[in-house]
């Protein structure tokens, strides 16, 4: 395999290898997402990241993480979650294309970007293989992966992961940690306030707190009524 991509023009043999290095690792992500049926990763590429930054930054990185199944998270913080970032997430398969299209024509209509269009899937692909710096690059991944972890997943265990291993608050990861950190409690017995100041936090979580979270967590709760929860 070597030598063969290694003859010809010089520009052809960059383009052959980079072919044949996105293709390890485009390999290498989906068998990790097989693993993932069954294993939750101890570490994200999103987690691996914040220590690199503190230890530039010289600064303290104390990680904060216990991982708990679906059953033992709040069905309020699930329907929050749900409610505010992906509200037809158990229509899709990992691209929400409607909303996409609502995206489009903002940008058309108003000349600017008004409201986000990553999916929980989109989103739990980025933590797990991306770091935050967006770039194009990163986007056409996330777009070829996400469908793929919807199918190989499912939505129990793409919403279980994404709950266990985003980020909310400095160093703290995961719906259990997040409820202990904020609010003394278990995941499991989050209450509905609670669980929609919790997700009002995910879109900035090293800088929202849940406490100050009052308008969107009120929107958020509104959400969820209209979808029957």
């Amino acid at each position: 395999m070597a030598a063969r991509l290694n003859r010809g023009p010089l520009w052809r043999r960059i383009l052959q290898w980079t072919v044949f290095l996105f293709a390890v690792w485009a390999a290498s992500c989906l068998f990790s997402l097989f693993l993932m049926k069954w294993i939750t990763p101890p570490v994200t590429m999103v987690q691996a990241q914040r220590r690199v930054e503190s230890w530039f930054a010289k600064g303290k990185y104390e990680k904060r993480q216990s991982t708990v199944p679906l059953r033992r998270i709040s069905p309020q913080l699930q329907h929050a979650v749900i409610a505010a970032e992906d509200g037809r997430f158990y229509q899709h398969h990992g691209i929400d294309f409607e909303e996409l299209e609502k995206i489009y024509e903002d940008i058309v209509e108003d000349g600017e970007r008004i409201r986000g269009g990553s999916t929980i899937t989109q989103q739990l692909v980025k933590n797990l293989f991306f770091t935050t710096h967006g770039n194009p690059l990163r986007k056409v991944a996330e777009f070829g992966l996400a469908p793929a972890a919807d199918f190989i997943l499912g939505k129990q265990r793409v919403l279980e992961l994404y709950l266990n291993l985003i980020e909310w608050g400095p160093g703290v990861y995961g719906a259990e940690a997040a409820a202990r950190f904020h609010y003394r409690s278990s995941a499991a017995a989050l209450g509905r306030e609670q669980a929609t100041r919790l997700a009002a936090v995910i879109p900035s979580p090293r800088r929202r707190r849940p406490a100050r979270m009052d308008k969107y967590a009120a929107i958020i709760d509104r959400r969820m009524a209209m979808m029957g929860w």
